[in-house]
């Protein structure tokens, strides 16, 4: 690593002397107080426990001891927030893994990208129709989405109906767990029913069954459950975009000496905002959570560098994960680059790759879709990379749902630009189904042909 540089003193306020881009314009900054105050003095979603834990982890996967799966939606809206829709990301995360423990035979580390991913980001701060321009929507987090200007104006009370139901939804999510929802003895929790003839739930539920048996022969034999069959460690992500927000609830916590993001276990700077010399590197160097970084073509080996070296300058394990997305046509040309760079420096980084991204575009309707076989391709060949040059690719970032959605065209049922009328919810970005979504599994883990199978 290069020689530690002194950084100024931070502060979880210090990101304000900063030039913030992609932030709300709000009308009323005594409004935005008030909303603030109370946010942070309302219980923290997540604390420093699960946080280091999820470290440990990451530093684990760094070595090639674990994989990261790292999935949710695009967007999540406030209205989403119910049971049924919680229960059906849980389902999808955990049959895709349990997919993925059976083919890579190493422990899978689950991140849900929920409780939290509210706020979005915008190429242009204003929206035109019919010569009329208002304040683009940013998520439930900032503003609605109808076109009218009391909609579209900023209001920070809104950021309080997004921590209230990013809490909900996490405590909902630990419930299913604690209650046996995860137990490995009973995948047939995780059943989602309008799937139930799908060939892919077929191959899925032999592969639960064989796992069930080894786990039944397993104990047999040692005469005691398996602890970590019955209930699973779960993570939440988002990306750290609205900095008032993540400000919030930013605390420093005496027994550990340290600050802590206490919205979320994972937050990450995505690749609109990773400027040197931003807002957002500066919030996020002072915060002690495992962080994530979204690398585009854009990203140069000296950028890449500047931002290692700012925001894990004691080249601590578990701390930095570099989230590559530079599409299909692209990962050839700009990843080996990176990787030797990184290489070189000795950062400790956990490699993950988000094929979503970088393989986006538009249909002559006007669309927004991904390609099953671009998404695919840009998976395959991370691989190879990371493999060929010695590396280790160790997680994988995916926008998903369990709810039966036309997006992405190609997949195990080929569906065609005509077919994405049918059920396209998607807020921003289109999402992987769950035959998809399982359909990536099972090449990740070598089940199917055309495999990801480079996994090392």
């Amino acid at each position: 690593m290069p020689r530690k540089k002194a950084q100024p003193q931070w502060s979880p306020q210090s990101w304000q002397g900063k030039n913030a881009i992609q932030q709300p314009n709000y009308p009323d900054p005594d409004q935005v107080a008030r909303s603030l105050e109370q946010l942070s003095k309302l219980p923290p979603i997540v604390t420093s426990w699960e946080i280091e834990a999820l470290k440990q982890h990451i530093a684990l996967a760094q070595k090639g001891g674990a994989f990261i799966l790292q999935g949710g939606d695009c967007a999540e809206t406030f209205d989403d927030c119910t049971s049924d829709n919680i229960a059906q990301k849980l389902k999808i995360l955990l049959q895709m893994s349990v997919v993925m423990l059976y083919g890579l035979k190493r422990p899978i580390v689950r991140i849900g990208r929920m409780a939290g991913q509210y706020a979005k980001p915008r190429s242009d701060d204003l929206e035109t129709r019919d010569q009329t321009s208002l304040p683009s929507f940013r998520g439930d987090l900032v503003n609605r989405e109808p076109f009218t200007t009391a909609d579209r104006t900023p209001d920070p009370d809104l950021m309080l109906r997004g921590y209230e139901r990013a809490a909900l939804t996490l405590n909902f999510v630990r419930s299913l767990i604690d209650g046996g929802f995860a137990d490995l003895h009973h995948p047939e929790n995780w059943d989602l029913d309008w799937v139930q003839h799908s060939p892919l739930a077929q191959e899925y539920h032999k592969i639960t069954e064989s796992v069930s048996n080894s786990l039944d022969f397993f104990e047999s034999l040692s005469g005691g459950p398996v602890h970590t069959a019955s209930r699973v460690e779960f993570y939440a992500s988002h990306e750290g975009l609205h900095l008032p927000y993540e400000q919030a609830q930013t605390r420093f916590l005496p027994h550990r000496q340290k600050w802590y993001n206490l919205t979320t276990h994972f937050p990450w700077i995505g690749m609109r905002t990773a400027q040197l010399d931003g807002a957002h590197a500066e919030y996020f160097r002072g915060i002690t959570n495992p962080i994530g970084i979204k690398i585009g073509p854009g990203m140069t080996a000296d950028w890449l560098a500047g931002l290692i070296q700012l925001l894990n300058p004691a080249n601590e394990p578990g701390r930095l994960t570099l989230i590559h997305r530079f599409g299909a046509a692209n990962v050839d040309q700009h990843l080996p680059g990176l990787i030797k760079s990184v290489q070189a420096s000795g950062a400790e980084v956990l490699w993950m790759c988000d094929p979503m991204h970088g393989n986006t575009e538009a249909t002559k309707e006007g669309y927004k879709t991904r390609r099953f076989d671009n998404i695919l391709a840009e998976l395959e060949t991370a691989f190879r990379i990371h493999t060929e040059l010695g590396s280790y690719l160790g997680g994988v970032h995916f926008e998903l749902t369990g709810e039966n959605v036309t997006e992405c065209t190609g997949g195990a049922r080929g569906l065609t630009d005509a077919d994405l009328r049918r059920a396209y919810r998607t807020q921003v970005d289109p999402r992987l189904n769950y035959e998809q979504a399982m359909e990536i599994a099972m090449r990740i883990a070598g089940l199917r042909s055309g495999r990801a199978d480079q996994v090392n």
